[in-house]
């Protein structure tokens, strides 16, 4: 079995983050710059995705396209602000789940392709 590294007590010590886009090429543009930005260390694109949600008090459904970026969990204020500045929605969906537990290689790769300045 592959080496796994778990969350410390003190908390993740890895994110997966995500956020929502209404088209494709605005979900591969943010993806991309994220990556090439070193905020995270991949990024996919998932949809289209069937969103429903309450916005200026009426009940809406749109297409939308989910982006999951992974990285460490020091990094995610610098990847919100990064997301926030460039993204087109007014207030848009930046939210953070913790990974737990994942593959010793693959967190270490993680980590490595997150380091500011390389």
């Amino acid at each position: 079995m592959p080496a796994q590294r778990r969350a410390t007590t003190t908390g993740p010590q890895f994110l997966q983050v995500q956020t929502t886009t209404d088209s494709r090429a605005e979900a591969v543009e943010l993806a991309q710059a994220a990556v090439e930005a070193r905020l995270a260390a991949c990024a996919q694109v998932a949809g289209p995705i069937a969103s429903t949600y309450w916005w200026e008090d009426g009940l809406e459904r749109a297409e939308e396209w989910l982006i999951m970026l992974k990285l460490p969990a020091e990094r995610f204020d610098d990847l919100a602000e990064f997301l926030a500045e460039r993204h087109s929605y007014d207030d848009p969906e930046i939210i953070a789940t913790p990974i737990v537990a994942g593959s010793q290689s693959y967190l270490d790769w993680v980590a490595d392709e997150t380091r500011p300045g390389e």
